[in-house]
Parts: structure tokens; C-alpha cells; sequence
């Protein structure tokens, strides 16, 4: 059986003060995107019109319009009238992705040690420091959204713009796939060294030393991807 909708109470809607260039589609695909994103809507999921309807009080339309915008991105998939699940990947597919990953987020690097501004280097450091921090706790929840903080910093630093929203989009169809190969023994001491190679390669004005840190970094070694197989085959397509 498909798991469904987590309970209300598991990641509401985003609480913030409405005006009106917000939208009622966008404050849904927005919720329903971050659900996907941290692993409360697993792959597979299916995301009932009617429940959704009656969970966040709105029409019909809002509803189908949400759904069809996060088709659009990869994170779901349209499967006939009201048939929509969260997108499952195969594991070719999650290795192609994985590979295309490791390019994109090397180019952000090697734009970051052209252009980032002190500011932004400073930041970068920062989150680095509260990676240490976390290393040795079992907070691995915490220690996984402290890391994509540094992602999110390192895109910043690259101040590109097609490059780092298409880095960001990849990012968020592999983000159910890619926690599970952070939690693997070992990955999180691994990270923080990692990104040292990156932020090391970035302060010296390196591009190429910098293109080459963050594409190993996300690069998935064998072992891991043999943890990854065995962790994340249940939520893979027939």
C-alpha cells in the first residue's frame, strides 16, 4: 500500500502574514514542496485532491494548480484524473543525478572563488563552524539542514543566477535520496572535511581547486551508493 499524507500536524503550511502578491497556489506548492523535500511525503506517496482540499480549506483549483506546478519541477507525478504521487526515481536515474549534481555544484564553487564577497566567504565559515558543532551528536536532522545551509551559501557565493536556481532545483529532486547517504556511518566527520577542501580552495582564489572539492564532495563513492541501494530500494518504482 502507498503511504499517504502525513498528519496535520507533521509540516503545516508556512505561517506568515498574507498580502496579496501571495497566493493560495503558492503557499501550497510551497508546504507540499517542503514536505517532499524533508522526507515527511516519502516516493510514492499519493497526494489526494479531496484530502488536500479539506486539510488546507481551499478550492479545488488552487489545489490542481500547486500539483501541476510541482509537476513541473520533477517532484511529482501526474498519473491520470486525481492521480498524483510523489515522484519515485530509479536508481539509474538517481546516479545520473547524483553525476549531473557533482558538475553543477563544482561550477558554483569555481564561480564562488572568483566572485564571492568577503561577506559571503565569512558566511560560508560560519556554517562550517556549526557543522563541527554537530558532528559528534545524534541531531543528524539538524546536522542534514545545517548542511544545506552550506549549499545554499556556496550557490549564493557563485552569484550566478540560471546556475545556482538549476543547482537548487536538482538539489531538491535528490533530497529525499541524498539524506540517506549523509546518515550513512562515518558521512558526517567525512562532510566536514569535505567542505574544508571547498571553503580552503575558495579563500585562496582557486577556481579549478574549488570545481574540483565540491564535485567530489557530492560525487557518491561505492560504498555509499551500496548503502544507498539498500536503504532507499523500497521507495524505488517496480
Amino acid at each position: 500500500m502507498k503511504p499517504t499524507l502525513p498528519p496535520n500536524d507533521a509540516a503545516p503550511m508556512r505561517e506568515r502574514v498574507r498580502d496579496k502578491s501571495v497566493t493560495l497556489t503558492e503557499d501550497l506548492r510551497e508546504s507540499l514542496e517542503a514536505q517532499i523535500v524533508s522526507g515527511a511525503l516519502k516516493p510514492g506517496a499519493r497526494l489526494d485532491e479531496a484530502e488536500l482540499v479539506e486539510r488546507y480549506k481551499v478550492s479545488r483549483t488552487p489545489v490542481r494548480e500547486a500539483l501541476r506546478a510541482l509537476a513541473g519541477t520533477g517532484l511529482v507525478e501526474m498519473k491520470g484524473p486525481n492521480g498524483v504521487c510523489v515522484a519515485s526515481l530509479s536508481m539509474p536515474v538517481i546516479i545520473e543525478m547524483f553525476q549531473i549534481m557533482s558538475v553543477l555544484e563544482g561550477l558554483c564553487a569555481r564561480y564562488a572563488a572568483r566572485r564571492a564577497t568577503p561577506q559571503q566567504r565569512k558566511r560560508l565559515l560560519e556554517i562550517q563552524d556549526e557543522l563541527k558543532a554537530l558532528v559528534n551528536s545524534d541531531n543528524r536532522d539538524l546536522f542534514y539542514q545545517v548542511n544545506q545551509n552550506f549549499h545554499d551559501a556556496l550557490y549564493d557565493a557563485s552569484n550566478t543566477h540560471h546556475l545556482s536556481a538549476q543547482t537548487r532545483l536538482l538539489r531538491k529532486r535528490v533530497s529525499f535520496y541524498r539524506r540517506y547517504v549523509t546518515y550513512q556511518p562515518g558521512r558526517m566527520l567525512a562532510t566536514i572535511g569535505e567542505h574544508q577542501a571547498i571553503i580552503d580552495a575558495i579563500q585562496r582564489n582557486e577556481p579549478e581547486a574549488a570545481f574540483s572539492a565540491a564535485a567530489n564532495h557530492v560525487t557518491l563513492l561505492q560504498d555509499d551508493m551500496v548503502d544507498l541501494i539498500s536503504a532507499v530500494s523500497a521507495y524505488m518504482p517496480a
